[in-house]
């Protein structure tokens, strides 16, 4: 199992989405890199945060894994859920970072429901992740780059904003895309060069 870390913001008596609604109704500075809309993808509490899941994802490239690193924030607990892909250690097809995370986070709060909480990941959830998370009732999914063949946030589908489901989440993309891109690419060009798919 990984190792939980904890989460180095830390909003006194506010939760962050107390914090995001107040953020969102007065007057916002261009200039001031905290003063950003909790909606846009440079927010530094979207960037402290993907940085963990990018730390996540090296250490399943480490493993041989594909580098996908996933991340669940409450509110007042901060860190709930840190994980990476293990379907080759697990030998599990379900073993997708984001399913690991959310299960250590429905362990930490002792409830299947996610609903205050934010699911960060490097590369945008595949069906089975996006269903997860309405399933979870999570209130976000923050992720890094788009996956052109298997996304199901905004690329091919947009399962957890459906409203024709019971449940939506908020979905923001391309948190530091360029580097959650990187870190696949790089790994996929030396399983090609190995002669491994």
């Amino acid at each position: 199992m990984t190792t939980l870390k904890t989460s180095f913001i830390v909003l006194r008596n506010v939760s962050f989405l107390t914090a995001w609604r107040i953020a969102e109704f007065r007057r916002m500075d261009p200039f001031n890199p905290f003063d950003l809309a909790f909606t846009d993808p440079n927010h530094p509490f979207h960037l402290h945060h993907m940085e963990m899941c990018l730390n996540e994802a090296a250490v399943a490239a480490d493993e041989d894994e594909v580098p996908i690193g996933a991340l669940v924030i409450h509110p007042d607990l901060g860190a709930i859920g840190l994980a990476h892909n293990m379907r080759e250690q697990l030998n599990d097809p379900t073993a997708h970072a984001e399913i690991i995370a959310m299960t250590q986070a429905g362990t930490a709060l002792k409830s299947w429901r996610l609903d205050r909480c934010i699911l960060y990941v490097t590369l945008e959830p595949c069906a089975m992740c996006a269903g997860a998370v309405v399933q979870a009732r999570l209130s976000m999914v923050v992720y890094g780059c788009t996956d052109p063949k298997g996304g199901a946030c905004h690329t091919l589908f947009q399962i957890p904003s459906d409203p024709r489901l019971n449940h939506r989440a908020a979905v923001i993309g391309g948190v530091l895309a360029d580097r959650c891109g990187a870190i696949l690419t790089d790994f996929f060009q030396g399983k090609r060069k190995e002669g491994k798919k």
